[in-house]
């Protein structure tokens, strides 16, 4: 995917995801960073693989 999208995916999700609760911040942790849930929620989606950017985003858009 190109790079641009990519930027712009994550930038979405990072903006998505601070305007929902806590609890459904710690939720997506749990689904995408299973192995820190410490890791601050911007690192998360910074680390999540391309692949999953576009189900993460319709999750938070269903979640807001």
């Amino acid at each position: 995917m190109n790079d641009k999208v990519l930027e712009f995916m994550r930038k979405e999700l990072k903006e998505g995801l601070s305007l929902l609760p806590e609890s459904m911040q710690t939720i997506f942790k749990r689904m995408y960073s299973h192995n820190n849930l410490d890791k601050p929620i911007n690192d998360v989606v910074d680390d999540m693989p391309e692949e999953k950017l576009d189900w993460a985003m319709q999750q938070v858009e269903k979640s807001l």
